[in-house]
């Protein structure tokens, strides 16, 4: 990550992770790709360089803002979420390019780091749900008072994806679990490669990940797994889109055509694009289908106004 420093006077106190996962069942039939119209309600331009802000007291509370350079009063946001199985090997460093990309299309973009490492769930969940919260003081503080908070999506990769479909849905879950009771709502969550259903990665993708980052297996820690699973807080009322590559293999498409299908049925408007040939890190590919689908997704999101 980079960018300037920025001193804050809002600080939230909490915690974080990073994610990876493994496959779960049989591949789903491949959906049609769309291509995306550019969308009139945006004002793409260079964005600047990011400005590096805090969110919390740890090390990992810590984010970089992207802003496009151009002269729209009123900006949608996009909170960018890096993946690496909630571990901490790989950091938001990674996703820097994507949201650059994101940022030229006239979006502001808020790419965060959060606490990562094995058993971190509870800290993980904090974590991004705090610096979700803080555009409306730090980052919109930094954004000169141009954040559209009415505007706010949600975009990660592999567990990264699976803590913006938590994003989405935190506002379901009871009042003793993290993230419960927001004030910042998405509007949306595009969900690249994601796990959306951590018991079935578990139990029947053999994924160790998941069992590290919440401490168990299912039938050992299940409120645990009720907590951060995203597949059991539908139904959520808020658009997901799910991409997923049909050659991923460590993350099982069935993750996302399981959780589609389940929104649907749930009264969602969820949405589901299969691509063919494209593997777990195309997403990261700024040459890949995979990575201009993404943006075609991502934007279209931002530009959408009812």
């Amino acid at each position: 990550m980079g960018g300037r420093p920025l001193t804050v006077r809002r600080i939230f106190v909490l915690l974080t992770a990073i994610a990876f996962v493994s496959s779960c069942a049989a591949p789903a039939e491949p959906a049609a790709e769309q291509t995306l119209p550019p969308s009139p309600a945006l004002i793409a331009a260079p964005s600047n360089d990011p400005i590096r802000l805090l969110y919390g007291p740890d090390a990992d509370n810590v984010g970089d803002l992207y802003l496009p350079d151009n002269d729209a009063e009123s900006l949608p946001v996009v909170v960018m979420i890096h993946g690496g199985g909630w571990q901490k090997a790989l950091g938001s460093s990674y996703f820097a390019p994507i949201s650059r990309a994101v940022a030229d299309q006239g979006i502001a973009v808020w790419n965060i780091e959060y606490r990562r490492g094995t058993g971190n769930w509870i800290d993980t969940l904090a974590d991004v749900d705090n610096a979700t919260e803080a555009l409306a003081t730090t980052v919109q503080e930094a954004a000169g008072g141009r954040l559209d908070l009415d505007r706010v999506h949600v975009a990660g990769h592999s567990a990264g994806g699976q803590l913006a479909a938590w994003l989405a849905g935190r506002h379901t879950l009871p009042s003793s679990s993290p993230g419960a009771q927001p004030r910042i709502m998405p509007r949306s969550a595009t969900v690249m490669a994601g796990v959306f259903d951590m018991a079935r990665a578990a139990s029947i993708g053999g994924d160790k990940f998941v069992p590290a980052f919440l401490g168990g297996m299912p039938d050992q820690v299940p409120d645990r797994y009720r907590v951060a699973s995203p597949i059991d807080h539908l139904p959520i009322g808020v658009r997901v889109s799910a991409l997923h590559g049909d050659s991923d293999k460590t993350v099982s498409v069935n993750q996302s055509t399981v959780y589609v299908d389940a929104a649907r049925a749930a009264g969602d408007p969820a949405e589901l694009t299969v691509l063919p040939g494209v593997g777990h890190d195309d997403f990261v590919h700024s040459d890949s289908v995979a990575w201009s689908t993404a943006i075609d997704t991502i934007t279209d999101h931002a530009a959408t106004l009812d």
